[in-house]
């Protein structure tokens, strides 16, 4: 069983930058993937982020690419979000999420371990 744990959220105005930490429990962070999504008020959640076992691959959402970075210190089995020049829309749940595969893509069905979240807030 593996459990993950969101941080760094928060209220920052539009333009500024936020970095959310993923920290996850089990022996085996470093053999699966992670990925970040996002929910906001009356949407559906969606895709932002995924990064490979390794850290050599990544895929971002359009809606995000240029702006976020996803990176992870297998080490100490924690996963990031940096993101950069916030727009009021990227004004969300953000939760992380974690497979049982090496890679997989955005797809919500592969992951199969949930953190709770952290709410991002961006003001114009």
């Amino acid at each position: 069983q593996v459990q993950l744990v969101e941080s760094g959220g928060g209220l920052v105005q539009a333009g500024g930058s936020l970095r959310l930490s993923c920290a996850a429990s089990g022996r085996t962070f470093s053999n699966v993937a992670m990925g970040w999504f996002r929910q906001a008020p009356g949407k559906e959640r969606e895709f932002v982020a995924t990064i490979s076992s390794s850290g050599s691959i990544v895929q971002y959402a359009d809606s995000v690419k240029g702006r976020f970075t996803i990176s992870r210190d297998n080490a100490k089995n924690t996963v990031y979000l940096q993101m950069v020049s916030l727009k009021p829309e990227d004004t969300a749940v953000y939760s992380c999420a974690g497979s049982r595969n090496a890679w997989t893509t955005g797809n919500q069905g592969n992951y199969n371990y949930w953190g709770q979240g952290t709410q991002v807030t961006v003001s114009s």
